[in-house]
């Protein structure tokens, strides 16, 4: 009798825990990280309309996006099912700055809130450690983010200023 009723309960906590891995793994992050040429036109559609979405349309700033920038990057892309939640690419050293650096770095509005935008920095510098070793790294961020960004490393190495009308500090992360 003990024996059915254990046996009975351990499947149900096999049932239980199993079903909590599969919703685990829904909601968690799927993270791509490929060179530019490596991207599908389904993920560089997603980039760009991810990065319209946020920068264009949400912060309402007219810029060239198509900077020339992309192809020498790296970029690192966090899909949530089918949907592009979180973008930054990694720029090579001398195509922005001496340094390698971090760019177009965005949550959707969607998951903000959520603790995204840690997961994408945290996984990009794991990412960078990964395939290129350690590096210093330079940053444009925008002047509210300073916080965010000391956390991981970065000190503020500029006085604010205007980059798309939208005040900016320089940080560097060695």
């Amino acid at each position: 009798m003990r024996a059915t009723v254990a046996a009975s309960l351990l499947r149900g906590m096999k049932y239980f825990f199993d079903n909590l891995s599969i919703k685990l793994i829904l909601q968690g992050m799927n993270w791509i990280w490929k060179k530019f040429d490596d991207l599908t036109l389904q993920e560089l559609y997603d980039i760009m309309a991810a990065r319209q979405e946020v920068f264009v349309v949400g912060q309402k700033c007219a810029y060239l996006d198509a900077d020339g920038i992309d192809a020498g990057s790296w970029h690192l892309l966090g899909y949530r099912g089918k949907d592009l939640v979180a973008y930054l690419r990694v720029v090579a050293p001398g195509l922005k700055y001496p340094e390698m650096s971090l760019g177009r770095v965005l949550t959707v509005p969607k998951v903000r809130g959520e603790g995204v935008g840690r997961e994408l920095t945290a996984e990009s510098l794991k990412r960078i450690e990964s395939t290129f070793g350690h590096k210093p790294l330079r940053i444009s961020a925008q002047a509210y983010l300073e916080k965010f960004y000391s956390d991981f490393g970065f000190k503020t190495v500029s006085a604010p200023y205007q980059e798309d009308d939208i005040p900016h500090v320089e940080m560097f992360r060695n």
